[in-house]
């Protein structure tokens, strides 16, 4: 059965231009009501102007469409609740909401001046709670609720520049993996995407060839996906160019050390049973980790737990 979105009210923020626009028109097109976000300002998050927003409107209600346009700053959390009650009194909840708003003030680490940092921050990351923030509340009241964040292979592999950038996007990582936990009980699935496509924020990085392969209509049905009823929760999910992957954080399997060992020497004679990945796998919550460390630890020590 195709996937559908009818009877639901989503907002995706930063939808004025690129991948924004395309998974608000993608979900419209599937029968949500939209909320267009889009502050409107520059590449470096400098001006505003509520002209992008519109003009996605006016896209979306020509085919037969419904959809509203909101200037609000993602950073600024008034601005951010004050979206989300409109959203709600027009049209009675917030089921969907895909966090996509950003900036770039890239310079590398010796270069980079502390706002160039903070403001990155405070849009991508700060943001992104605030958007989540701002929905957590009626989801759990109407015990449904979709969530799509949206991260990088910038924070999950690196990338020279942008120290800024790829904090704040493997820091959003961590929220997902949080929300995820804390949303089960209501119905709140909570995702994360890392896409790469060719939008103002890539343009200059890569070749004329290499953008025409990489359209942002190519990362929407993914999202679309993770926001719909049988969607998935806790999954990063990579995407671009038409290819899907999962990506997962693994831990090796790592051995426990005799306390007469717990030296730096002995973890660089031991560094590479340490580091063997063959039993690596990924773990599904902060305190297992504590678990399969007391339970090496156990049976070193001939303590059965």
């Amino acid at each position: 059965m195709a996937i559908r979105f009818d009877g639901r009210v989503a907002i995706v923020t930063g939808a004025g231009n690129g991948l924004g626009k395309a998974h608000a028109l993608g979900l419209a097109s599937r029968g949500a009501k939209v909320v267009v976000n889009d502050f409107g300002g520059a590449r470096d998050g400098t001006g505003a102007s509520l002209s992008p927003a519109e003009a996605v409107v006016e896209e979306i209600r020509k085919a037969g469409g419904t959809a509203m346009a909101d200037g609000a700053d993602v950073s600024n959390f008034e601005q951010v609740a004050a979206m989300v009650e409109r959203a709600t009194k027009e049209w009675g909840s917030v089921d969907i909401m895909c966090a996509n708003a950003g900036i770039l003030r890239d310079k590398s680490f010796g270069k980079m001046e502390a706002a160039d940092f903070q403001k990155v921050l405070d849009v991508h990351l700060v943001g992104t709670f605030y958007c989540c923030k701002a929905v957590w509340a009626g989801m759990r009241d109407r015990n449904y609720g979709r969530i799509v964040l949206t991260t990088s292979s910038s924070g999950l592999y690196g990338n020279f520049g942008q120290a800024n950038y790829g904090a704040a996007k493997s820091g959003m990582v961590g929220l997902m993996n949080v929300l995820a936990e804390e949303g089960r009980k209501n119905n709140i699935r909570v995702n994360i995407i890392s896409p790469t496509a060719a939008t103002r924020m890539t343009e200059e990085l890569l070749p004329p060839q290499a953008l025409q392969l990489m359209k942002p209509n190519a990362i929407t049905p993914a999202v679309e996906y993770m926001l719909s009823e049988d969607a998935p929760t806790r999954t990063i999910m990579g995407a671009g160019a038409g290819s899907f992957a999962v990506i997962k954080i693994l831990e090796s399997e790592g051995i426990n050390l005799p306390e007469s060992d717990w030296t730096p020497d002995a973890i660089a004679a031991h560094f590479a049973e340490i580091s063997d990945m063959s039993k690596a796998k990924a773990l599904t919550g902060a305190f297992e980790q504590t678990q399969k460390y007391v339970a090496q630890a156990a049976v070193r020590a001939g303590i059965k737990l």
